[in-house]
């Protein structure tokens, strides 16, 4: 029996985990990140952590078909290098030759959100199609882009920066710098931001109870009090589920998928998400009913997604 590591390196937490070929998790741990340290003590917790898992598996490391790993920021998969993580506070950092020369093992780098993308695409949601865009909905608007079965990452394994698309020329402002891009209106925390401005300019509003402080706003408030009838929280619902249709509209005109997974916490509102998406996307991608179907889908590996995605790059 072949297994392989997966590893999802995360800014507070690194997740680990001894993956099965058909991409079951047989053991998995999380550990604290520690960004204040240098990488190699980084890079020295993932390998105990490997070399742990398999043990506890009773499986040697000879029988690992090697490690996988996601990664934030700008990773070039070719040299195993982190270029630029801005977030983890590493540049320059040859990821993959440091845990390779302390486990004797292949290693394979990429980012976080394509791992994801891989991961729902080959044992989620999207296995059964070759054609996916994976868009996640956080703290930002994550993505990946599957073409033929195949993980694609553009020059220099940098793409695809799929939330960072413009939306509305000159809108608000996005962390990346620009204004007007999807993040800035489709994130989970675009959601609470607009959230609390609807609570502040509507006193009256159910949000209020929901959420009696604005430190308690959530991405359910305004879905939660739409569905009450709440005429506040459902203006900002409209406004947010016609911001990321208007994204889904750009990827589908321009890569043309068999199917959109979404994942992230916002899609725990099920129907009450992809509903109007289905219906928003029909109406106003390109050709209309005369364009080829696209399935839109939410995540079913949840937060394995990123782990068992940078096991699946050994395969």
């Amino acid at each position: 029996m072949m297994y392989i590591a997966g590893v999802d390196i995360g800014g507070t937490n690194i997740k680990t985990g001894i993956v099965g070929l058909d991409g079951r998790v047989l053991k998995k741990s999380s550990i604290r990140t520690g960004v204040e340290r240098p990488w190699e003590a980084v890079a020295d917790d993932i390998a105990r952590e490997v070399r742990s898992l398999a043990d506890k598996l009773s499986v040697p490391l000879a029988q690992l078909k090697g490690v996988g790993v996601g990664c934030p920021g700008s990773i070039n998969s070719e040299t195993g290098c982190v270029d630029y993580a801005n977030n983890i506070g590493w540049e320059g950092v040859p990821l993959s030759k440091g845990l390779s020369d302390r486990l004797g093992l292949s290693v394979r780098l990429c980012n976080d959100a394509n791992a994801a993308a891989l991961g729902e695409a080959t044992f989620g949601a999207g296995r059964q199609y070759r054609d996916v865009v994976f868009i996640t909905l956080g703290t930002g608007v994550g993505g990946g882009v599957i073409i033929g079965g195949k993980l694609f990452e553009g020059n220099e394994s940098k793409g695809t920066e799929l939330g960072h698309t413009v939306i509305q020329r000159g809108g608000e402002l996005c962390t990346c710098g620009r204004r007007g891009c999807l993040e800035a209106y489709a994130s989970a925390t675009a959601l609470i931001r607009d959230t609390k401005v609807a609570m502040r300019k509507n006193k009256d509003s159910l949000m209020w109870k929901a959420a009696p402080t604005l430190n308690d706003v959530s991405g359910r408030t305004a879905f939660d009090c739409a569905k009450e009838g709440d005429p506040a929280a459902k203006r900002v619902v409209d406004e947010y589920l016609e911001a990321l249709g208007e994204g889904l509209c750009d990827f589908i005109n321009i890569f043309r998928p068999e199917a959109i997974i979404l994942g992230g916490g916002v899609c725990a509102q099920g129907d009450a998400l992809l509903t109007p998406l289905r219906v928003f996307t029909k109406n106003f991608s390109y050709g209309g009913e005369h364009g080829p179907a696209v399935e839109l889908l939410i995540a079913t590996l949840g937060n394995d997604a990123g782990l068992i995605g940078a096991a699946s790059l050994l395969l």
